[in-house]
């Protein structure tokens, strides 16, 4: 492996590593594939439903019925004191002047109940308000929904004068939802490019070094979005969210990298005069570790393929590539780049050999080791209570998050739900599906499924055929809200108690079975990344109490980290609550993450306690890796908190709780619990291993911190 490892530092193979890495990125912006892997995100919520639930089922049916994939279009129009008869009028016009528009995918505007009226719209009983609707064939292609629902908004929306016009519907929010994921990617690569842009200045102190790792992280960067679009043509789901996170991993992850593998190079270079052979040095000693925490973080991610969704399944192999594409960039391009320049771009501080390095004797990780090492049971025992007097939070943790309320900014689209909802029952804008396969049980399933509280109205839509017959259900609440989703068991249950092959399908159905499929996961796969994380950890430690140690500490670290991140949502956010995915990724990222600093510490420890005992071994290595991993945690909570600069909550949400949960992991778990544990516990952290037998050799260190200590105490 150290032979694999060091190939990048070759006198020849370094040009070679450096050539090929230009050829492939030449040859991915040639042939456009980080672009095609944009194109080919799907995210509208149907596509991620499981194949199994009733509402895929439904929709299967509906499609066939309405002869495709059809999304209403609600043209809602408003007047707090009345539509007056010029407003009548504007609609009538309004009507003539959208259907002559003629899109291709697109059915005429008219009464969205299809029922025969005066008027060619629906009015409200009280007058205030008018409904016209019309659906749009949708084909998989974006611009299908979005360039007719943003010509409607040219037309109609917000003429003044006191009447409200908004475009709404399920077509009216897909348009929303994609103008906000078209512009995601170009957002979010600008402000995390430029923050890790910022803090590698500040880390390496040079105005020239940053260029060499961010070339790296970008290369990875354009490759992994690459290799991303051949995933997608392999049938892998990829939305707008799992692309922001596959940007947001390989920045992160890259830099950390980047990061830990330069601190080794530079240390090197103080002793190796040939700079080749000082990165051979550095690639042989931290590279098994970056390796492991690559893999770690990978394997943890490819358990989410077992999910039922097919937004988090797909999540799983596309950030897995994203990870092993920065590892490699990072111990491959970045070294063979870095011998190539030589030691100059590190100016003003270049290394040379003799300068003084990193003291394992002194510093300020050496004082917080030595302060540990005092008291390390009272400091691990007060530490794991304070973790877990955050963990509390989670009393306040709430999954109120739906369509309805997932933009940050005010949208169209839900403007225009919540003016319907003052005037007709809110599930007006997105009828309920209730597919009925028996043709002599339709008026039965209709009365049934009326009856249920909460349903304003059952009706007969014209669709029908051999596979059943369309009914639309109109609930009385906002069809994207908890509430609603709460009613669809009771559907269920009533349509199958008049006809038991009847399906229930429409959107509210299809969030209430994400969510459902959404618990299912996260019971499967916590249980799974543990189990995934200690076997990895228990292969490189080659023990089995130091592994259990060091997942118990991320597990409190990761409750904690939830349990604020569910106060500051409600209490300084103001958010209505979280997605029911949001714990099993933030538990993804901040296990396999928070693992990653434990690898970087707990391999440098059992390197030191070979040589010089477990307990002066940990202080060795908190001295000499707290500065790197403590900038590993800031970079990478850094490119996480900018995920809070997209108008999206779920995304705000995950960017925080991940950030605060690696900021806490790196100066608490890693920095104050880890080495109390292990300070405490001594040699037999190691066990069932031979060095769980040994003794310290250094015992008159920690003598010493015990002596100063109990003197400052007056003991």
């Amino acid at each position: 492996m150290a032979r694999l490892l060091t190939l990048p530092a070759g006198r020849r193979a370094k040009w070679v590593v450096f050539a090929a890495w230009w050829i492939a990125i030449i040859g991915i912006v040639a042939f456009q594939l980080p672009t095609k892997f944009s194109e080919a995100e799907k995210n509208e919520s149907k596509s991620f439903l499981p194949g199994d639930a009733e509402s895929t089922k439904a929709l299967e049916i509906t499609e066939a019925l309405q002869k495709g994939d059809r999304a209403p279009t609600i043209i809602v129009y408003r007047r707090a004191g009345g539509l007056t008869g010029a407003d009548k009028a504007r609609i009538r016009a309004d009507l003539r002047e959208l259907n002559a528009l003629r899109f291709p995918q697109a059915t005429d505007f008219g009464n969205p109940q299809g029922a025969d009226r005066p008027e060619p719209f629906q009015l409200s009983r009280d007058g205030t308000t008018a409904l016209i609707a019309n659906t749009i064939k949708g084909n998989g292609e974006s611009e299908t929904i979005i360039d007719p629902v943003e010509r409607y908004r040219e037309l109609v929306s917000d003429p003044g004068g006191g009447l409200e016009v908004k475009v709404a519907g399920p077509a009216g929010i897909s348009a929303d939802a994609i103008k906000v994921f078209e512009n995601i990617n170009g957002t979010l690569i600008a402000a995390a490019g430029g923050l890790v842009l910022l803090l590698l200045i500040i880390i390496y102190r040079s105005p020239f070094f940053w260029f060499f790792p961010l070339l790296a992280v970008i290369f990875a960067e354009i490759t992994s979005r690459g290799a991303g679009y051949f995933l997608t043509q392999a049938g892998v789901t990829v939305n707008g969210q799992s692309s922001s996170i596959l940007s947001v991993l390989v920045l992160g992850a890259g830099t950390d990298y980047a990061l830990l593998l330069v601190a080794r190079y530079r240390e090197e270079l103080r002793r190796e005069p040939d700079k080749h052979v000082a990165m051979q040095h550095a690639l042989a000693n931290a590279g098994p570790a970056i390796v492991a925490s690559a893999l770690t973080v990978s394997i943890a991610l490819l358990a989410l393929t077992l999910a039922k969704v097919n937004g988090t399944a797909g999540l799983g192999p596309t950030g897995a590539l994203g990870i092993l594409v920065a590892l490699v960039s990072m111990m491959t391009f970045l070294p063979a780049l870095l011998v190539i320049v030589g030691r100059r771009p590190f100016w003003p501080y270049i290394p040379h050999v003799g300068d003084t390095g990193v003291d394992e004797t002194h510093g300020a990780w050496r004082r917080i080791g030595q302060w540990v090492a005092g008291k390390p049971r009272k400091v691990w025992i007060g530490t794991a209570l304070g973790l877990a007097v955050c963990a509390l939070g989670l009393l306040n943790f709430s999954t109120g998050l739906t369509q309805s309320n997932s933009f940050r900014d005010d949208v169209e689209s839900i403007q225009g739900q919540d003016l319907i909802a003052q005037a007709f029952p809110a599930g007006a804008s997105a009828p309920t599906d209730v597919v009925v396969r028996d043709p002599a049980k339709v008026e039965a399933v209709r009365e049934a499924v009326g009856r249920v509280p909460g349903v304003a109205e059952v009706t007969t839509t014209p669709n029908r055929g051999p596979q059943g017959i369309q009914l639309a259900a109109f609930l009385e609440v906002d069809p994207y809200s908890t509430e609603a989703y709460d009613l669809i068991p009771d559907l269920r249950k009533a349509a199958r108690e008049a006809d038991p092959s009847a399906l229930v399908g429409g959107f509210t159905a299809v969030e209430y079975d994400l969510r459902q499929a959404s618990v299912r996961d996260t019971k499967l796969l916590v249980p799974l990344t543990l189990l995934i994380v200690f076997t990895i950890l228990v292969v490189l430690l080659r023990a089995v109490l130091a592994p259990l140690l060091l997942i118990a500490t991320v597990v409190l670290s990761f409750l904690a980290a939830l349990g604020v991140s569910a106060v500051v949502y409600d209490v300084v956010f103001g958010f209505p609550g979280s997605d029911p995915s949001l714990p099993l990724f933030a538990f993804i990222f901040l296990v396999a993450l928070g693992v990653d600093y434990n690898i970087f510490l707990m391999a440098r420890v059992r390197e030191e306690a070979q040589k010089h005992g477990t307990r002066p071994g940990m202080l060795r290595a908190l001295a000499v890796t707290g500065g790197v991993i403590t900038s590993a945690g800031i970079v990478l909570a850094g490119t996480f908190a900018v995920l809070a600069v997209l108008p999206l909550t779920f995304l705000t949400e995950i960017g925080f709780a991940i950030a605060f949960g690696v900021l806490l992991d790196t100066f608490i778990v890693r920095s104050v619990l880890v080495p109390a544990l292990v300070l405490d516990i001594g040699p037999r952290v190691w066990w069932p291993s031979k060095l769980a037998l040994e003794e310290d050799h250094e015992e008159s260190d920690l003598e010493q911190v015990r002596h100063r200590t109990g003197a400052l105490s007056g003991t």
